[in-house]
């Protein structure tokens, strides 16, 4: 869960209306809540966004601007900028692989999912991680909701909000918590023995070309019970349907490559 979260974290604004949590009225057919979700969600086919990360850790504090790329269902990356609007990092990921560029010690990681098995403990794809950041529902390992495998989740929608449990092949247990409009308010993802945990809120929802978008999102990683360290993001701007440019150029050989298991093993060395 460690290598998870921390992908989490390396990972023109008109004006916008406010829109409020809303508490659940009478309570709807299993099929028509989720049919529900699925229309509010989230709609894109490129997304352009600028937003101001604050990070915890252990204690010490960073904060550092981060431009975010996105083409729906294809590739995403994030240009960190900590220093005077200066890259120090890029990240993609695909489908299939991950690229982190470290320009500060001219060093890269390239390396496909697969080759990840074993190092991220989960049943987590790009799909998944796409999920999280434009604050969409998902099912663990897989693309999309198709309403036959609705039966997945467990739907509980007493009191003033509704919650959807669904656990993977791994027994990690995603529970996703929603309003009365069906937005989607967290994301909380725990093992079975609840030793670790990943919690990803969403608030501070504003119109933005006429969907709300949560422009705050807050990420905590919890063990033991105790807090491992948390991220906020603060969008400032979010575009949908221009064109994007994706992608990462392999360094040179002025570049080392090394392995995620090592960028791992410094971040964590680091802290």
């Amino acid at each position: 869960m460690a290598g998870l979260f921390f992908l989490l974290l390396m990972v023109g604004c008109k004006s916008s209306q406010k829109v409020a949590t809303v508490e659940r009225g009478e309570t709807k057919a299993h099929a028509d809540f989720f049919d529900s979700m699925q229309e509010q969600a989230f709609r894109f086919h490129t997304l352009s966004a600028r937003m101001q990360i604050e990070l915890t850790m252990q204690g010490k504090e960073m904060s550092s601007r981060v431009d975010l790329k996105m083409v729906k269902d294809s590739a995403f990356h994030l240009s960190i900028q900590p220093l005077l609007n200066i890259e120090l990092f890029r990240i993609e990921l695909n489908r299939d692989s991950i690229r982190i560029i470290d320009r500060m010690n001219k060093r890269y990681v390239a390396e496909s999912y697969a080759n990840l098995k074993g190092q991220i403990p989960v049943t987590f794809n790009f799909y998944n991680l796409q999920s999280l950041f434009i604050n969409h529902i998902f099912l663990p390992g897989e693309q999309q909701i198709d309403p036959s495998r609705y039966n997945r989740f467990r739907l509980n929608q007493e009191g003033r909000m509704a919650e959807a449990n669904v656990k993977d092949p791994m027994g990690l247990l995603y529970t996703f918590k929603v309003d009365g409009e069906e937005k989607l308010l967290s994301t909380h993802i725990t093992n079975a023995s609840e030793t670790y945990a990943v919690q990803w809120d969403y608030s501070n929802f504003r119109i933005n070309e006429g969907q709300p978008f949560p422009m705050l999102m807050h990420v905590g990683l919890w063990g033991d019970g105790i807090s491992k360290g948390d991220i906020k993001m603060h969008f400032n701007r979010i575009q949908t349907n221009i064109p994007v440019q994706v992608g990462i150029s392999i360094p040179g050989s002025s570049y080392k490559r090394i392995t995620f298991a090592e960028i791992l093993k410094a971040f964590s060395s680091s802290r």
